[in-house]
């Protein structure tokens, strides 16, 4: 190993940054250390204790910035639901909101190299654009890092899922990041699906009639999407993964819901990754999740410039 880069994972839920970052790290024989992580969510934690063999501490806005180690790089999936749709977007006046000032707090008294944030779309527009320019004020002016941000969709780097985030990244001294191109294809589904799903998945018969009465697909397999408004869709790919969804919301051709696997393997987590707990709390888990593959290929742009080129 040529280098070694220490980083900590902010509101970590089950870990799709780290994932990300050891296998980048590892095809660039890099060592990577992760030297403090943090989640609020008990079942989240103990999912991330099983697959990473450390339990993350709590609530963040509960722990001094003065007791995280020092670190390179700092990684933060930090919650979405103030800015979102879902979340009725009331930004910085939801307490949830509030959290990447705990972000701006580290990062001002550790100082590392470069981070990676994430979060939905709609952070780019919300409140006519000031929120996201109140984040890059803070960043840029009172934190003094080059910051650079886009909207990526999970579907342009080989997630059969759209969905649409937005990635921060930032270095301590002045660079131009440009962010990884589109790839030209995504998994197909019949990768991702497991074929013999347990009955307890299928949706009851008045709805998959229901649902048909509406729609008549042009491909299978698919995954069949109802909207608020009652409009059916369907697509060779799944619409974005919600941890509050109705229970029906995605159905793999119109008949039944997502599989556990299914949904973690939908934002990119391996299958050796241990499904601990509940169905209802791997939905929500994989629905709070951030894309592994949208992450790793930012990231595979954004080290060789936080080193320098040398790696």
């Amino acid at each position: 190993m040529t280098e070694t880069i220490r980083f900590i994972d902010l509101f970590c839920g089950i870990g799709g940054f780290r994932f990300a970052a050891e296998q980048v790290f590892a095809a660039r024989n890099i060592s990577g250390q992760c030297v403090f992580s943090s989640d609020i969510n008990p079942q989240a934690r103990e999912a991330y204790r099983v697959n990473f063999g450390e339990t993350p501490q709590g609530d963040i806005t509960q722990i001094r910035a003065d007791d995280i180690p020092d670190h390179d790089l700092l990684f933060a999936g930090f919650p979405c639901q103030p800015f979102s749709i879902i979340g009725q977007g009331k930004g910085f006046d939801d307490t949830r909101g509030t959290l990447f000032f705990d972000i701006a707090r580290i990062l001002a008294a550790k100082r590392p190299k470069g981070f990676i944030l994430e979060n939905v779309k709609q952070l780019i527009g919300h409140n006519r654009g000031k929120t996201l320019k109140e984040i890059l004020r803070v960043l840029r002016d009172e934190l003094g890092y080059s910051v650079a941000y886009q909207s990526l969709n999970a579907l342009d780097y080989g997630l059969p899922q759209k969905r649409e985030r937005v990635l921060i990244v930032g270095f301590h001294r002045p660079m131009n990041f440009e962010f990884p191109p589109k790839q030209k294809a995504f998994t197909p589904l019949n990768e991702i699906l497991e074929p013999n799903a347990d009955e307890k998945y299928y949706a009851s018969k008045r709805i998959r009639e229901k649902r048909r009465a509406k729609h008549a697909p042009t491909v299978s397999p698919s995954i069949w999407h109802e909207n608020k408004s009652g409009h059916v869709s369907s697509y060779p790919y799944s619409c974005a993964l919600r941890a509050g969804a109705s229970y029906n919301y995605l159905l793999v051709d119109g008949e039944r819901r997502l599989t556990p696997r299914e949904m973690l393997r939908l934002q990119g987590f391996p299958d050796s990754f241990q499904i601990v707990g509940a169905d209802t709390h791997i939905r929500r888990q994989a629905g709070n999740a951030v894309p592994v593959n949208l992450v790793r290929a930012v990231l595979q742009a954004f080290l060789p410039i936080l080193l320098g080129g040398e790696s």
